[in-house]
């Protein structure tokens, strides 16, 4: 297959030139042992994930008196602005990234991650992540997920669930769904109450998930693989993906989704569900840990979407060592100590979904139902990973498109031609597919 790259060179021609440092662990890189390394992450500091890290940090220092120095950035300045980062003096020793084609897979095809190939043999990091969990930590050489090189490595995993208010349904006399229909059902009863049932942004990804889990219901393996591996071509006229937008707009018209969702981005839904706003919320797992932590004035439960044949989600973002990094060895260390028992097992409780650790070690029952949730996709392959996974532009575009669809700007089937435009010129743009 040739390889045209278009993202890399467009964003490689924008930046400086100068000589990417030697890779591998053989260098003077890490003769010298420095005080601290730095780690750049987009997570809320109460997300399960942040806590394990943090705890890896302090036995790490604590073994090796090197501190990690926690430096959060935003999702969108990372995933806009990483390439500039990771080929500059900037670079941190260690950073979280987006998973994805169009986003680790980009920066691997540009030459600005490191191949962890030879810690994972040294730690055995290929033991302890497998299957579903090593394919979005490993690319081919056009930057597609599932390849043969590890460029980043996941420490946890993540899906979307709906989370329900159980007391605002006990209020107005409901149960939480079990099937599409009660779910449906329970909407439009909280809309008869005078409720708007479900918290949903539009100026960030609240609505595409939301769409995207309607697309993953009714979903099988070859659409999924079509949209995400390039494997066949994607039918735009499926009623996978027509009768999915098409709801979203229903949802809108009869209330369940409000219009002044154009104006809400993510914290906003969140913070508005912590505080027992909504009844329904459908947002990533990454979020249990701040529920768990802050909600205190009612009971919640959570579950994928009834009758879901796919769940969105995947492993969780990868810890990648930028090839400018200075440390590369000690960088490896410190996510060898992620991986470890203790860190995984303390993720678990703290709301995360570890991906090397013992269930039997799990003492919180909502974090136990998660873990088990997710592992009943997971183990059977049927995890449809995010929308914007196909390319980079995916990520800013699909968005536009639902926020049109909110404010009442483009009719469905103008946003599904959008989507498909977009798509088509995204996945181009990165030379993944021949004609």
């Amino acid at each position: 297959m040739k390889i045209t790259r278009g993202i890399a060179l467009a964003a490689a021609a924008a930046m400086s030139l100068t000589t990417l440092a030697a890779c591998g662990s053989d260098t003077a890189q890490d003769e010298e042992t420095p005080d601290s390394l730095s780690f750049w992450y987009y997570e809320e500091d109460d997300a399960g994930q942040t806590q394990a890290w943090r705890r890896a940090a302090e036995a790490f220092e604590k073994e090796t008196g090197v501190k990690i120095n926690f430096e959060r950035k935003s999702f969108t300045q990372i995933a806009q602005n990483g390439s500039q980062f990771l080929n500059s003096d900037e670079a941190p020793d260690l950073m979280e990234s987006n998973r994805g084609n169009g986003s680790a897979g980009v920066l691997s095809t540009m030459g600005l991650l490191t191949d962890l190939g030879d810690y994972v043999d040294q730690y055995g990091w290929d033991k302890k992540v497998t299957g579903a969990n090593a394919a979005v930590a490993k690319y081919d050489e056009n930057g597609i997920m599932d390849g043969d090189t590890w460029y980043g490595m996941t420490s946890y995993a993540e899906f979307q669930r709906v989370y329900y208010n159980k007391d605002l349904f006990a209020k107005y006399g409901l149960e939480i769904p079990t099937t599409y229909d009660e779910f449906v059902d329970v909407c439009q009863k909280f809309v008869d109450a005078g409720v708007t049932p479900i918290a949903a942004d539009a100026q960030e990804y609240g609505v595409m998930w939301l769409w995207w889990q309607l697309v993953s219901k009714e979903a099988d393996a070859k659409f999924i693989d079509n949209w995400q591996l390039y494997k066949g071509d994607v039918d735009w006229n499926s009623k996978i993906l027509t009768n999915s937008v098409s709801t979203i707009n229903d949802w809108l018209d009869k209330g369940f989704i409000s219009h002044n969702a154009t104006g809400m981005k993510a914290e906003d839904t969140t913070q508005a569900f912590i505080k027992g706003e909504y009844p329904i919320y459908q947002t990533g797992t990454w979020n249990q840990g701040r529920f768990v932590k802050q909600i205190t004035t009612f009971d919640w439960d959570a579950a994928v979407m009834p009758e879901s044949n796919f769940a969105i989600g995947c492993a969780g973002n990868l810890l990648v060592i930028p090839e400018r990094s200075h440390h590369k060895d000690l960088a490896a260390k410190f996510i060898d100590y992620v991986l470890s028992d203790d860190v995984q097992n303390y993720l678990g409780n703290a709301g995360g979904i570890p991906v090397a650790g013992d269930a039997s070690k799990i003492n919180d029952e909502k974090s136990k139902a998660m873990i088990e949730e997710y592992a009943s996709y997971a183990n059977d392959g049927k995890l449809s990973y995010y929308p914007d996974y196909a390319a980079s532009n995916l990520t800013d575009a699909v968005p536009a498109e639902f926020q049109e669809l909110v404010n009442g700007t483009k009719k469905p089937a103008d946003v599904l031609k959008g989507i498909h435009e977009k798509y088509d010129v995204g996945v181009e743009d990165m030379g993944v597919k021949t004609n």
